[in-house]
Order: C-alpha cells, then structure tokens, then sequence
C-alpha cells in the first residue's frame, strides 16, 4: 500500500479542489425539472461529480437524474463492491458565520454544507479508487461509486436506482461514524395535529423547521399579550436556562427562542429550540395541545414523557426529536423523528404514542424497520482491518440512529467518515471537514477496496 499512499499524498491539494468545486453548488432538493428529479442544483451537483469520474477514467453512468455510479475494474454487477454517498445536503440553516456554500478553506479545514455529510467522503472515495487504479493494483471484483441526490429526504434515488440498474449485494456506505456500524436504528416520523385551546395563553403563529431530520437552532412564534407578557417570557427563558427574547406590539408578542442545531439521529449533541419555546408557552400558561406538547415532549429526547423510552443490549436508545411545527388559524401540525431499536415493536410504539397524547390525532406516515449485517462477516472483518491498519483504533462494531444508504444493500454497513476524536459537524451550522481527515478516509477506503476487491484477497 505504500504506492498508493504516496499517491493520496500527491492528490491531497487536487482533493480539496474537487471538494471545493462540489460544496459550492447548493445541492438542497428542490422542484423537479425535466432530467432533475430533484432539482436543478442535484442535477448540477450529480454531472460535475460523474464528469470528476470520467475524468479519472471511470466508466460512469447517469439514471435519470436520480443517482450515477462510476465502475472501476470489470466483473458482475450484483457481486461488484458498492461504494454509496449521496450529493445532496439538508439546507443551510441558522447560525453560520461564513458562506455555507462558499467552501472556504480555513486553517486547514474547509467549511460548508456538505463537506462532512456527504460530498467529502464522497470524494475521498472517488480517490481512494483513483489511487488503487493508478497504483496498478489488479481487481477480482468491480468497485462500484454510487452517488444519489436524495438521501436526506427518504432515499427515493436508491429505490429508482435499484429498479433500473442491478445493486450490488454487498458494500459500505460513508456517510457515518467509524469503526464500522453494523446496525441501524429503526427511524419513523410521527405526524401530530390538533386544534388549540380558547382559554390560556393564545398562540397566533409559529412556523420552525424545514426537516424532519435537522434539529432547529431558532424559534419564533407570535402570542398574544402586552408588554407583561414580553417580560414574563424573558424571565421564563433565564428561569428555564436558556436565551429568550420577546417585544411586545399592538397587542402581540413575538417570541424567539435560541438553540443549537444538529441531526435528529444524536438530539442530545444539539438544543431543540421547539422545546424551548413549548416550556415559554408552559410557563406563561398556554392549555390545551401545546401543554400536552410541553409536558410530553418539550426537551426531552428519549420519549421517556411519551411512554416509549427504551433501549437494547445490541442498538441502544430510541430518541426522539420534535423538528417541524406549524401554528396557524387555531390549528397545530408537528412532525417528530424517532430512531429506535432493534428490539422495539413499532405498532405499540404507536399505540402508546396515540394513548399518551390522546387530544391530538398522532399518525406515522414514514417508517423504516432497523438493518443489522452480523460483525462475523468477511465485509465487516476486512473493513476493521482497513480502518486498524490506518489509525491503529480498536477494532469494533457499533450502532446509530442514523439511517444510510447502507440499508439499501443486503449486505450492507456504514463505514467512516467520522474519526472518533472529531466532533460530529452534520447538519450544523459551521459544517466543515480537515484536509487530514479527507486524506486519511481515503487511506482507509483505499485499504478496504484492496482487501474487498484485490486479486490477491
């Protein structure tokens, strides 16, 4: 591996390029176009990469504007080596203090929406295969990047993927933590609708959130009060331990409440400024649904007030995130994604669910059943030895909350890009890779081609 090394050693500047020229297209999904599925930004997103493919010698092939793969090396589809990333990115968001699609590059870092989750992993990858192609490195098996344009909103790209092209049985997907994640949590959004309460605080209008997966950083809402009320909810905020501030005019209040974004699978790595607003609500004296809301859910993340806390041996908690509200002409919708575990049966689930918050209707529109790959296989061996032969780390398996294109493989598991003494940056303000760590994934996958893939393996 030493020739392959040197070689991710020469492309380290040309990576960054390649990262840069990737993050600066705003690949957030958007209205379908002819030949975008997705949106005219995933589109562009989607030819520049498979362009960077062909360019690296890759044979490449664009479906339909949903996803594209790039081969390398020849054989069978279905027992090729599957690589899956995805280019689109949930949107920006608040609290940047730079260009979220400007990818400046910064100390050594390069930030912007994307760099970490997805499109730097994705390009470590892409050279990692470079790497073991110009290295010389004989295959006994195709390797496979796949890239889609739809992972952040349901993976729609990889179910119309796989009904027009093969999908290799087995492969990683970058797009986590390491070692190797050989479980994944169940995931389900809830639906919540009511009808607000004519007595107690009235609440006029509140609009958060964007994703169902996104932790909003910042809640506004409008209630109505006077100046009293203003004051009332500051003293609340500082009494519940967090930012708040209210103005009071022509007999309403505009609250706003602070909080830290994050991704919905790790709630407690952010601060839900929905729940922050539900407990000002609770505290200046709102009835009805939204005190259901406060009490039942407000900042708690493991559905211990909704009744459905638990966890197991193989994949831990369930978690639970309330990341979309819309209030508007006395009625409220919600939208909560909950991660749970392998052990938990999603019907009772439901049951409690619709039981504990009786005033409200309580539907799940969305839902997928865990996936486990057993730790004993050849696939999660040699990707532990890839990845222990690079940092010298332990060599285990674990699980996450986070869903990943490695649900849509049969033998599938999420491998990297997350070290693990790197602070988890997906879906937050400030989002940014090092050029170390885009380096030393693409030591890793490059290790893990040649052990899954190599003719001598």
């Amino acid at each position: 591996m030493k020739r392959v090394d040197e070689l991710l050693q020469n492309y380290r500047e040309e990576m960054m390029e390649t990262l840069q020229s990737w993050v600066k297209i705003p690949s957030v999904k958007g209205d379908p176009a002819p030949g975008a599925p997705f949106g005219v930004e995933n589109r562009k997103a989607l030819d520049l990469a498979m362009a960077d493919c062909e360019k690296m010698g890759m044979k490449t092939l664009i479906v339909d504007g949903y996803a594209g793969h790039a081969d390398l090396g020849e054989g069978d589809d279905y027992e090729a080596l599957a690589i899956l990333a995805h280019l689109d990115v949930v949107p920006a968001g608040d609290g940047w203090s730079r260009d979220p699609f400007g990818a400046q590059r910064i100390d050594g870092k390069m930030y912007g929406r994307g760099t970490s989750d997805d499109k730097g992993p994705a390009v470590a990858a892409l050279y990692a295969m470079r790497a073991v192609k110009e290295a010389g490195i004989p295959l006994s098996r195709k390797v496979r990047l796949i890239l889609g344009c739809d992972e952040e909103c349901g993976s729609s790209d990889m179910q119309y993927y796989k009904e027009k092209v093969t999908m290799p049985r087995s492969g990683f997907s970058p797009d986590a933590n390491y070692p190797v994640i050989n479980i994944e949590k169940g995931g389900a959004h809830i639906h919540l609708a009511g009808q607000l309460c004519a007595c107690g605080l009235q609440v006029v209008s509140m609009k958060v959130g964007e994703r169902p997966n996104v932790i909003p950083g910042l809640a506004t809402a409008t209630v109505k009060g006077d100046e009293s009320t203003a004051s009332a909810a500051e003293k609340a905020g500082e009494k519940l331990g967090f930012p708040v501030k209210a103005k009071a005019e022509n007999g309403l209040v505009a609250i706003e409440t602070v909080g830290v974004t994050g991704h919905a699978a790790f709630p407690s790595h952010g601060r839900n400024a929905i729940g922050q607003m539900l407990l000002i609500f609770k505290e200046l004296g709102v009835k009805g649904v939204l005190l259901d809301m406060a009490d039942a859910i407000g900042m708690t993340y493991g559905g211990e007030n909704l009744g459905i806390a638990m966890e197991d041996a193989l994949s831990g908690p369930l978690t639970c995130s309330l990341d979309i509200i819309r209030i508007e002409d006395g009625k409220v919708e919600a939208l909560m994604d909950i991660r749970y575990p392998v052990l938990l049966n999603e019907e009772m689930m439901l049951k409690q669910l619709k039981m504990r918050l009786s005033n409200m209707e309580v539907t799940m529109p969305h839902s997928h059943a865990p996936h486990y790959v057993s730790a004993d296989t050849k696939l999660v061996q040699e990707l532990l030895e890839a990845y222990h032969e690079v940092t010298g780390m332990e060599k285990k398996t674990i699980a996450i909350g986070g869903g990943t294109y490695a649900q849509s493989m049969e033998e599938g598991v999420a491998f990297g890009a997350l070290f693990l003494d790197e602070e988890e940056m997906a879906h937050q303000a400030d989002e940014y890779i090092s050029e170390e760590s885009l380096y030393q994934n693409a030591r890793i996958f490059a290790r893990a081609i040649v052990r899954l893939a190599g003719e001598n393996k």
